[in-house]
């Protein structure tokens, strides 16, 4: 698959959740301060894991720590937000990206905004405004967000975490499908999604100092700071918090229990969904798991 269509399909699961990237390990994990868990007990013959991802960064900052490779090569198989190894659904992903109804960016803005928006992609977009003229705008605020990322390649940690499950011969599967995670952004109304956009199209210019700020936090692996940063905007689509974070979760902890009795499974998702009440960490507390933070 080209890496264009797979950043496209990352910028997507960009916006249904905080990601941020990965870095070698403090000697010891504490509490909150780790992407990695260990999942044991409440019925399970072995432990499975969670780990937070980065959808879109730096290549250069797609690093797998040595305690993550000791999981990989441990679990039977890896659970993404989607299925990405199912190449019938990422090449279909496409035509999730545009937004019902035949609608258009021309028909959500007046003549002088759309000029803004189109002048903008058409001087930093990677692909034809005419191809990207119906995607749903807060993809197009992901492009946003990741064109603030100064650097020449950008990846994902699910592409090293791919890397190395086909090198095992792991099965790959997915919570959930790329037609469940349109329908989330198409629950967002488009006039809300269009205000967001041109938001981050008049603020380009910090958004550097802002993803700069985003990454140090993850590097950290503060996943208090993370839960913070996710709910830091006012207004906006922040409100839509728990149709694209919480109810998910939910979703995730209740398929948790069949798919980790099955086998020992790697489940790597945006690491904005696991801290707080809320999170899937601990959700799955709630249901009785034993919750171990391990050094990463």
């Amino acid at each position: 698959m080209g890496r264009m269509k797979m950043n496209l399909i990352m910028s997507m699961l960009a916006f249904l959740g905080l990601s941020c990237s990965s870095q070698p390990a403090p000697e010891k994990a504490t509490d909150n301060n780790t992407l990695l868990w260990e999942v044991s007990g409440n019925g399970l013959k072995q432990p499975s894991y969670f780990f937070g991802t980065m959808h879109i960064l730096c290549a250069g900052d797609a690093a797998i720590s040595p305690n993550f490779n000791k999981v990989i090569n441990k679990v039977g198989q890896v659970y993404f937000e989607i299925d990405m190894d199912d190449l019938m659904q990422m090449f279909g992903g496409m035509g999730a990206m545009g937004m019902a109804d035949g609608k258009k960016l021309k028909d959500l803005y007046s003549e002088a905004d759309y000029e803004k928006v189109k002048a903008y992609f058409e001087q930093n977009g990677q692909l034809p405004f005419s191809m990207i003229e119906n995607f749903k705008p807060l993809l197009l605020s992901a492009m946003v967000g990741e064109d603030a990322m100064d650097c020449p390649q950008k990846d994902g940690m699910e592409l090293r975490i791919m890397e190395l499950a086909t090198k095992r011969k792991l099965e790959i599967k997915g919570l959930e499908t790329m037609a469940f995670q349109a329908g989330i952004m198409d629950s967002i109304p488009y006039d809300e999604q269009a205000k967001q956009l041109l938001e981050s199209i008049d603020s380009a210019g910090t958004q550097k100092v802002q993803m700069a700020q985003l990454v140090a936090e993850y590097k950290g692996q503060n996943l208090d700071s993370i839960e913070a940063l996710t709910k830091s905007e006012e207004g906006g689509v922040s409100k839509y918090l728990d149709l694209m974070l919480y109810s998910r979760n939910r979703n995730w902890a209740e398929q948790f229990g069949a798919i980790a009795k099955e086998k020992s499974t790697l489940f790597a998702v945006g690491a904005g969904h696991l801290p707080g009440v809320e999170g899937v960490l601990n959700l799955l507390r709630k249901k009785g798991y034993t919750l171990k933070a391990m050094k990463n």
